[in-house]
């Protein structure tokens, strides 16, 4: 396994299997599946809805495991902002998780909602960054670090803006930005931010989507990674899948992936991709290919009057 080292000391797994959207029913057999084949880092969310799911099956694993050999990354709702809300939203991810603490607690979107929205529905279902800072949220999550519920604390869809914000006035620095990185989204701002001031990163999105159309900035629409000529010829070139290729290329670089998949054969593969080792030529061909396309753009967080804009959460990056 390929670690990321964190501020704190701590090494993170550079590899972790993803929960978005993973079925309650199917979480139990792809841990299992994980951490069998190597895996030791599980990316978790309140908002997945199946951290409940994820704590039965994290149960029984741990009769097989050392708890400080596992990762268990879980995230912040939005509703939860609120200082005084932090706490009790980390104690009832813990205790869905069934566990003590989280080795990597991150604010999910630098978007504050109302108490119990998941999603908003109507103007009044925001709360501004001034009403509830991100400093503010931060310096809650700060405190259940030194109560021993965290060992690190992180953010994730956050700008170098805001980063450097939270960095001016944080007692922990962030110890990771999860943010979405690939071939098409390379961040080169946020990898080059991220390196002068000892941040890791992790990569969700790490193999684009082929259900949801990568847009670019001037509306063409590119072909999924997994099905792009460059990347299935480098794949071809080394014996490997476009999708061992892909994860290969972020590790290559020193930041973290966490690709979902509920399928062993699939888990089982992405895996492999920690003994790829991508030539210089192969990074030099996929450094081409970027054109600052998201598939994740927080659009959803735009509607009904909000406060929130494409430009003022991204920041230009």
């Amino acid at each position: 396994m390929k670690y990321v080292q964190l501020p704190s000391g701590d090494r993170m797994p550079a590899l972790g299997l993803g929960t978005y959207l993973s079925p309650p029913e199917k979480i139990e057999q792809a841990i299992s599946t994980a951490l069998s084949c190597g895996y030791r880092h599980i990316d978790c969310a309140a908002i997945y809805g199946n951290e409940d799911d994820i704590g039965a099956a994290l149960q029984k694993e741990l009769a097989t495991y050392k708890r400080e050999d596992l990762w268990i990354t879980s995230k912040l709702w939005c509703d939860c902002h609120e200082p005084d809300a932090v706490l009790p939203a980390l104690k009832q991810t813990l205790k869905d998780l069934n566990l003590s603490y989280l080795d990597l607690y991150l604010i999910h979107w630098p978007i504050a909602l109302a108490p119990g929205v998941e999603l908003p529905q109507k103007h009044e279902d925001y709360i501004t960054l001034e009403q509830v800072p991100l400093q503010a949220t931060w310096q809650a999550m700060e405190t259940c670090v030194e109560q021993g519920l965290i060992r690190n604390i992180g953010v994730s869809n956050f700008s170098t803006h805001k980063l450097a914000s939270l960095l001016a006035q944080a007692r922990i620095q962030p110890a990771v930005n999860q943010i979405e990185i690939h071939p098409y989204q390379q961040q080169k701002q946020q990898v080059a931010f991220a390196q002068k001031h000892n941040i890791a990163l992790t990569a969700y999105c790490p193999l684009g989507s082929i259900g949801t159309p990568i847009t670019t900035q001037d509306g063409s629409l590119p072909p999924p990674l997994l099905k792009h000529p460059l990347i299935i010829s480098i794949a071809k070139k080394h014996s490997a899948t476009p999708a061992q290729v892909l994860l290969a290329w972020l590790l290559k670089q020193g930041i973290a992936a966490i690709p979902k998949s509920i399928t062993p054969e699939r888990i089982q593969e992405n895996f492999a991709s920690t003994k790829l080792d991508l030539d210089t030529n192969d990074m030099t061909a996929l450094a081409e290919l970027d054109m600052h396309a998201r598939i994740i753009d927080g659009r959803i967080f735009t509607h009904y009057n909000s406060p929130y804009t494409i430009e003022n959460i991204w920041d230009g990056e």
